[in-house]
């Protein structure tokens, strides 16, 4: 396709939330943040929107395992990221998503880890460019409807498209990995 393969992963409630209001840093136990810093080290590049950059100012290195750490980058409609986020050094992108996908293919970039929030989430979701869905849900409710689901906006997002690759337990936690399914040409 000549753009990387594009993997989203989210952690969540079982009620599909993202945050906890008042709550924990990290909804997930520390079995999932390890294979989050997996996923990052089997990935050649990061991506997250920069109001995950202003919430969280997350690093988005490799840490828990050995491993590079994939090159980082921001969704920001300014164009600019603050100097002092602990994401940098960090690449800018203001363009399309489609744009950004055709540049990093372009420069070799096999894989593209998404791990963003629900915005950017529901962004490449709608566009059809996500190649795999790895979801993290902890053994927890959030108990707000005020707290942000997964995808966001007025039209149902749906997975019926996906199938269902694997479960895996982390700690407490569960690993479910969804991959769309693509129809091939000729089949009836």
């Amino acid at each position: 396709t000549g753009r990387p393969f594009v993997m989203l992963k989210m952690a969540t409630t079982l009620d599909a939330r993202t945050a906890i209001p008042n709550g924990p840093r990290w909804i997930t136990g520390e079995e999932a943040r390890v294979r989050v810093h997996q996923l990052r080290a089997e990935s050649d590049a990061i991506v997250v929107g920069s109001g995950t950059v202003v919430a969280d100012d997350p690093e988005l290195t490799v840490r828990h395992v050995e491993g590079a750490s994939p090159r980082r980058i921001v969704l920001s409609r300014s164009g600019s990221v603050s100097g002092t986020a602990k994401v940098q050094p960090c690449d800018v992108w203001s363009g399309n998503l489609e744009d950004l996908l055709d540049s990093l293919g372009g420069e070799g970039v096999l894989q593209l880890m998404v791990e963003g929030g629900p915005t950017v989430a529901t962004a490449f979701h709608e566009l059809g460019l996500i190649n795999q869905y790895v979801f993290h849900i902890a053994p927890i409710v959030s108990g707000n409807a005020e707290s942000p689901g997964v995808f966001i906006g007025d039209v149902q997002q749906e997975l019926s498209h996906c199938a269902v690759v694997s479960t895996t337990a982390l700690g407490d936690d569960v690993e479910i990995v969804l991959q769309p399914l693509i129809e091939k040409v000729g089949a009836s």
